[in-house]
């Protein structure tokens, strides 16, 4: 296959997963102590909102490639 139709591929597969799910939820860790053998950690959740226009315009990239790898 060449570049152009995997990059076409990834890009609407990861459109499609941006359109279905609309964000991401993710765990970071943020202070970590160690004190008189005890271990203590603070974990902070975040979310991640991907906008409807960033999914749909990776769709029509990946679309264009698609057709411009196919054609050439």
């Amino acid at each position: 296959m060449k570049a152009k139709v995997i990059v076409g591929l990834l890009l609407v597969a990861l459109g499609v997963v941006a359109l279905a799910y609309r964000s991401f939820t993710y765990t970071k860790k943020t202070h970590e102590a160690k004190v008189l053998g005890l271990e203590l950690a603070v974990k902070e959740k975040g979310t991640f909102e991907v906008p409807v226009w960033a999914g749909a315009g990776a769709v029509v990239a990946g679309a264009l490639l698609l057709v411009a790898g196919r054609k050439g």
